[in-house]
């Protein structure tokens, strides 16, 4: 036995260089290996477990030689040859023991069978022997081929045979794969065009779950009525639907005369011999399965009876004080004997104590044996605590076609969480274990993504497979043999080791997975008062000033309102002080005050000692960190942790990744392991404060970044080692889907949605005001004698403006023609409608306090700004330019060029809008601003055409003559999307989730794109990674990629752009449904191609003539979280790329291939390598780095910020090697950069603009290119905003300007920000330390920025006392930065001003001391 478990996986020490710094630790073993074996060999000569590419460079090195039975044959009996292709393994051992049956004991036939996983068939040589077996062989069986380009193989190797085979039986699959069906007469070659009850059920658009149960009462009846019929063709029919039920069967003796029966009937060699098969033994299509019942139940009752009765189990168990946990088993794997992994878990939980009812469906549908097993029938309540889902799949509908709502409303009755744990389909438990993507994206898609559409969380890997043997699992299970002793039963079922390939049970991830299921179950047990909580906030960077950091959110006054609101609801929250200021007060500042440290409150001091028995994973951290306890959040003798108790609420500061100690760190092309002080945190929240839960609160922290696997993690990956078995809330910005998602795989996060602060417009201010009652002067009076004064005054308050940057205007004194003069205030008006109206965020949110009716009156003028052709809702300026004759679009391009008559109807339409929309608001809500039931308010108002509060605001506008039935629509809308904007859900979601509650998903994105993101509270999900780009996305990508290369060509003397640089980023593409990646694949003139489904998992060039231009080369870098979410599309990119560079097109009319034949010759390697441009991060790395270093003042040069990019980011992804996961690439990298002419970025939402977040130029190459270009040009940069109906492409300079005019320098924003306290003044600090940022990654920003910021909090003596009084920590860095800008070259100021920084800076210095004595 020892020998056995001894003996995991090894590889010579030479590799060690390529191994990750993590694997190298022989203390990491196996997930399938149990905890307690000390006889491992200490080998110093091998080392275990690689992560990286082995093999042929794909996610599986599996071979269908060990399903491939090839009979003796001593009796010469005529050979039946099968080939079978299925999805995934479980099908194997039934029928090689079928096979091997039917070849001892058959005196008509000896059987040749072989198999083939779906996944095999991308392997080249693999589809070649695929191909040669189908030669000779009589039948072909093939099911759930779902995966297009697989299906498309599949078809293409059995259509040239499909004549020529006795049989071809397609189980459920694409619709291009069961039109290979052909049984005698029987075929279903017109699939989804007959009239025939069979075929309609194919043909139905929404094929949910329905259309599994319609099959399986069809399988059920059918065979009965068809028997009577004469015709051969019925006949044929029925032995098809009996094919099927002996296949759902699964069982060997099934399998045996399934074979028996198509053999005997369809196989010419055995025409007219006689051959006895029985009917199909059929199972329950739905029940309760145990391993150790009798037999299967329909009936809960009569299961919990059963159970009461068993004596292999203590009398806790059997009592009503357990936890009781519901499980969902696929039946094909109870039926086909390949259920080991599902005993493991039930054997598992029944161990730590927990009553089991695990369900099972043979359709794939779930979410009837759902409610009808898990939720009492008298009393409609949960009869279980939590519910874990063992398929991997979606509740309704599995791989197919979902149906999300149904699933929702199931789990919604169900009201309990709800779990999605992922069995290895696609990969052995050694290439998972050994790939840092982790799962296989395909699955990633089926089995992640779309579960989480219907709530499910925590995707813990907890089966894997062997390629040949059942052995690992048997080893798991008997080493627990001690702590239970029904798995004795188990092993003696298991210890028949066929050479069949089964499922096994990862043994660690099947103990955490069922720790972490009872640690929910227990939420909904355990009393209010005995529950602990600990709330974790994030301190980033790196200040005292910065503690509390999460975007958009007042943190401190949030957690004030939530621990009010639990306190009320019976939570312990003893000692809450008495508002959020003092909370401020007690976590950032040290009573004792004698740790100089960052000073904030100690909470618990935790010795080494105790540091390494509560931490099993520390010594892995020494080879980053060294020996505990290290610099960071330690005095030198013990690791501290940071945070204040109330009663049983814990609130902690998150420690951080902790490069600020060693900047040079960020150089490194990987990410470092958490420091000691990171997993003290951790260990002291789980094992010392014993917390029920986590609630992780803003976005966002550290812990879901740390290095791992992608998704699908292992005990080795540090988020999963961190979060240890704490169920964790984590509260998210609803506008960040992609981050949220991270969160969800990575730290099993159920994460609840919060709104981010109510959007208004900028607004004019100062010289920008003044413009604009110029410009109205000037409209009245431009034909009288003074028009030319007015213009005179217009130019130099333009230029007082720093407009002069945006438009060119004529020098001072020039005389200019009347027609000269309206162009030129066409021009500056246009500019300042552009910044008056652009959407801002004012100050931050507070969880639990929805935004007023008035507040929501932008939000909802810029919902109705958007066209919605789908649901028939035309947008309200197409309503109102339709009444004066005019086309909306036409209308924003004249106003874009300044044309003065276009540029002032904008404006009125624009004011019409706000109007009309505030007077329907104002219709809805009561005195103090509150909407009341908007419902009956509604009707009353659209019941009376005449009074519609809109109507009656637009009869006294130009506009009175709209279109009435397109503004009911219109309103109607914009009432329903009120109530979600106002309805408050963030408190209530939350205490549903601590009190082990089901809580409800929905999308994650922009409200104003996508109203469904509301009401906030939900549980965020993103999407169907391969349901993008979408229709809709490829037209607005293929109007800002026309608009950019327009501009490049008149900023770049009429050439094309050769190569575009670009950032894909997963929280757009979510938002916008592709539109970015549509983007690149239109510059390089492809297009995609959606399957029946509706999933693109292909593109087709577009022809030259079509495209009407060269196509552009492209160098893609994906952000970290892109390549998580969209591995899938990275393929797709990738194999686009390569095909447009292997084109037969002349060069000069295709850069991509232009490029890559000269780069193949730089590089000596072959076209299709050096035609890589999709780049992005280090498996389990995120960003460049660049915006650490910045806001962390820690880097010399720009230079080094370059090499730090270009280190972090030259990762490739390859669509031919796909398994290999992220691979560096340095030189490719480099020289495709090389080539570029243009940098491009994408802006979609008004949240979230350049200066907001670090994460835009921490992306941002355009002073990198200009350094690798041989000409030392420095290259053109363009940022599209999408964020409005009228989509614009601009400079990244006019991009800066327009965001320092709109925000930083704008008093309604700032003021805003002022009005939240402590958290407002950072926002402004970081707005300015961003700025600092674009000028060292790209030197975009005008002298003019910092110096109107510095007239603006510096020289303002009250501003500048305010914002030391509110947050001295944060001003101090405000300072800094100012100097930083100044001591860097970006921004050149008088000495005095110098002078009065440094001083400042000296002054709160010595108030910060002072503070902390």
């Amino acid at each position: 036995m020892a020998s056995l478990v001894s003996s995991p996986f090894t590889l010579p020490a030479s590799k060690a260089d390529q191994l990750s710094s993590l694997s190298q630790k022989h203390f990491f073993l196996h997930s399938f290996l149990p905890k307690k074996i000390n006889n491992l060999p200490n080998s110093k000569s091998s080392l275990k477990v690689k992560c990286a590419a082995i093999g042929n460079g794909l996610f599986t090195q599996t071979t269908p030689e060990v399903r491939r039975i090839v009979p003796e044959n001593k009796n010469n009996l005529p050979t039946v040859k099968i080939v079978y292709v299925v999805l995934e393994a479980q099908y194997q051992s039934s029928l090689s023991s079928a096979v091997q049956s039917l070849n001892q004991n058959s005196n008509f036939a000896s059987f040749e069978v072989v198999g083939y996983l779906v996944e095999e068939l991308r392997d080249e040589n693999t589809y070649k022997t695929f191909c040669k077996d189908l030669e000779d062989a009589n039948i072909f069986i093939g099911s759930l081929i779902f995966v297009e380009e697989l299906a498309l193989k599949v078809k293409t190797a059995v259509e040239k045979e499909r004549d020529r085979l006795d049989a071809v039986l397609v189980f459920p699959s694409m619709p291009e794969v069961m039109r290979l069906n052909k049984l005698g007469s029987f075929s279903m070659s017109q699939l989804g065009q007959s009239k025939s009850p069979f075929f309609q059920l194919f043909k139905r658009k929404k094929q949910g779950a329905g259309f599994a149960d319609s099959m399986l009462k069809l399988v059920r009846t059918l065979p009965k009525v068809l028997k009577y019929l004469p015709s051969d063709k019925a006949q044929d029919a029925r032995l098809y639907i009996l094919s099927l039920q002996f296949w759902l069967g699964g069982s060997p003796d099934n399998l045996q005369n399934f074979l028996k029966m198509i053999s005997s009937s369809y196989v010419p060699a055995l025409k007219g011999t006689k051959v006895d098969y029985s009917d199909p033994v059929l199972f329950l299509d739905s029940g309760i399965w145990h391993p150790l019942a009798p037999c299967m139940y329909d009936d809960v009752k009569e299961y919990l009876n059963w159970y009461g009765t068993r004596r292999d189990v203590n009398e806790k168990l059997r009592g009503p004080d357990a936890p009781v946990i519901g499980l969902v088993l696929q039946r094909s794997h109870i039926v086909t004997g390949d259920e080991s992994h599902y005993v493991a878990v039930i054997m598992e939980l029944e161990a730590k104590g927990a009553k089991v009812i695990p369900i099972f469906a043979g359709g794939l549908d779930f979410s009837g044996p759902v409610e009808r097993f898990l939720i009492d029938p008298v009393s409609k309540k949960p009869m279980v605590n939590s519910v874990v889902s063992l398929t991997g799949f979606a509740l309704v509908g599995g791989p197919a076609r979902q149906d999300h709502p149904r699933a929702v409303e199931a789990l919604m009755k169900l009201d309990v969480p709800y779990i999605v744990a992922v069995p290895l389909v696609f990969q052995t438990t050694e290439e998972w274990l050994n790939s840092t993507l982790g799962l296989h994206p395909i699955q990633v898609a089926l089995q992640v993504a779309l579960p989480e559409l219907d709530g499910g969380m925590e995707p813990i890997v907890f089966a894997g497979r062997d390629p040949r043997t059942g052995k690992g699992l048997s080893i798991a299970l008997s080493l627990v043999v001690s702590s239970h002793a029904s798995l004795i039963f188990v092993i003696c079922i298991i210890f028949g080791l066929s050479g069949s390939r089964k499922s096994h049970a990862l043994h660690k991830r099947v103990e955490q997975l069922c720790t972490r299921a009872i640690k929910w179950a227990e939420l909904k047990r355990k009393s209010k008062t005995e529950k602990k909580l600990a709330i974790t906030v994030f301190s980033f960077p790196p200040d005292k000033g910065n503690v509390g950091t999460a975007a958009y959110l007042n943190v401190f006054a949030s957690i004030y309102s939530v621990l009010k609101d639990l306190q009320k609801d019976g939570y312990n929250v003893e000692g809450l002080p008495e508002n959020a200021e003092a909370l401020i007060e007690d976590v950032i500042h040290d009573k004792e005050a004698q740790f100089n440290s960052p000073n904030l409150n100690v909470a618990y001091k935790m010795s080494v000692r105790e540091y390494q028995n509560l931490t099993p994973y520390a010594p892995a951290l020494e080879e980053n960190w060294g020996k505990p306890p290290g610099n960071l959040n330690s005095d030198g003798e013990n690791l501290l942790v940071y945070g204040k108790q109330y009663g049983n609420v814990f609130i902690g500061v998150q420690p951080t990744f902790g490069y600020e100690g060693d900047p040079m760190r960020l150089l490194f092309s990987k990410s470092a392991s958490p420091h000691h002080g990171f997993a003290a945190y951790y260990s002291f929240v789980e094992k010392i404060f014993e917390a029920d839960a986590v609630l992780h609160f803003g976005t966002h922290g550290s812990l879901e970044f740390m290095p791992g696997k992608q998704v699908g993690m292992s005990d080795v990956c540090f988020p999963d080692s961190l979060i240890g078995n704490i169920p964790n809330v984590y509260y998210y910005a609803a506008n960040n889907p992609s981050e949220a998602t991270i969160a969800k795989r990575r730290s099993y996060a159920n994460t609840i949605s919060y709104l981010t602060p109510p959007a208004e417009n900028a607004g004019l201010y100062k010289g920008l005001k003044q413009l604009s009652e110029l410009i109205s002067s000037y409209q009245s009076l431009k034909d009288s004698g003074r028009g030319q004064q007015i213009v005179s005054s217009i130019i130099s308050t333009a230029r007082q403006c720093n407009l002069d940057k945006d438009v060119e205007l004529p020098e001072e004194g020039e005389e200019i023609s009347a027609k000269e003069r309206d162009l030129v205030v066409g021009k500056v008006y246009s500019k300042i409608m552009e910044i008056e109206s652009r959407l801002l965020p004012c100050g931050l949110h507070v969880i639990g306090e929805p935004p007023s009716a008035m507040e929501a009156v932008a939000t909802l003028v810029n919902i109705a700004a958007l066209d919605r052709p789908e649901d028939g809702i035309s947008s309200l300026p197409s309503i109102l330019a339709e009444t004066v004759g005019r086309n909306i679009e036409d209308v924003y391009r004249g106003s874009d060029k300044g044309i003065l008559k276009d540029v002032e109807l904008l404006r009125q339409i624009t004011e019409a809008s706000r109007g009309a929309i505030s007077a329907f608001v104002q219709k809805t809500t009561n005195k103090n601003g509150q909407v009341v039931d908007v419902a009956d308010k509604l009707s009353s108002i659209l019941g009376f055409g005449i009074n519609e509060p809109w109507i009656q605001y637009l009869s006294n506008t130009k506009f009175y003559r709209a279109d009435r039935e397109k503004l009911r629509v219109l309103f109607e809308f914009l009432g329903e999307c009120l109530k979600l904007v106002v309805a408050d859900n963030e408190l209530g979601s939350l205490k549903q989730a601590l009190e082990g509650k089901y809580v409800e998903p929905g999308p994650g994105g922009d409200p104003i794109r996508n109203p469904k993101v509301l009401p906030t509270g939900k549980n965020i999900h993103a999407l169907d990674p391969q349901a993008i780009p979408t229709t809709a996305a490829m037209q607005s990508a293929k109007v800002v990629v026309d608009r950019l290369v327009e501009r490049q060509k008149v900023d770049n003397g009429g050439k094309y752009p050769e190569t575009v640089a670009l950032v894909l980023w997963g929280t757009d593409n979510i938002k916008t449904y592709g539109e970015s990646l549509g983007q690149v694949l239109w510059m390089i003139g492809v297009r995609p191609v959606a399957d029946t489904f509706g999933r693109v998992n292909r593109v087709e060039p577009v022809s030259l003539e079509e495209l009407g231009r060269p196509r552009i080369d492209v160098v893609v870098n994906c952000s970290g979280v892109f390549r998580d979410l969209f591995i899938n599309q990275m393929n797709l990119l990738d194999r686009a790329v390569k095909m447009v560079a292997e084109l037969d097109e002349p060069v000069e009319q295709n850069y991509v291939r232009k490029h890559a034949l000269e780069q193949a010759k730089a590089l000596g390697i072959e076209v299709r390598e050096a035609a890589t441009r999709v780049f992005s991060n280090a498996s389990g790395s995120y960003s460049s780095n660049i915006n650490l270093a910045v806001e962390n003042s820690s880097w010399n040069d720009e230079k080094q910020l370059q090499d730090m990019y270009l280190s972090r980011k030259s990762f490739a992804f390859d669509c031919d090697a796909p398994g290999a996961g992220m691979t560096e690439k340095r030189k490719v990298f480099e020289m495709a950069l090389s080539t570029a002419d243009a940098t491009f970025q994408n802006l979609d939402s008004s949240e979230i603009s350049l200066t907001d977040v670090s994460h835009y130029f921490d992306s941002d190459p355009t002073n990198l290119v200009q350094n690798l270009r041989k000409d030392g040009k420095k290259p053109s940069a363009y940022i599209a905003d999408t964020t409005t109906a009228n989509a614009q492409v601009r400079t990244l300079s006019e991009t800066v300007r327009l965001d320092a005019r709109t925000k930083l320098l704008n008093p309604k924003w700032y003021e805003g920000m002022m009005s939240s306290g402590y958290e407002g003044v950072r926002e402004i600090e970081k707005r300015l330390t961003n700025t600092v940022g674009w000028s060292a990654t790209s030197g975009q920003v005008d002298n003019w920025v910092y110096e109107e910021a510095n007239s603006t909090f510096i020289q303002d003596e009250n501003m500048l006392n305010r914002l030391m009084n509110t947050n001295p920590n944060s001003f101090r860095k405000l300072i800094q930065t100012f100097l930083e800008a100044n001591g860097r070259g970006y921004w050149e100021t008088s000495e005095e001003n110098i002078e009065k920084l440094r001083q400042l800076y000296s002054e709160v210095e010595d108030k910060i001391e002072g503070i902390d004595r």
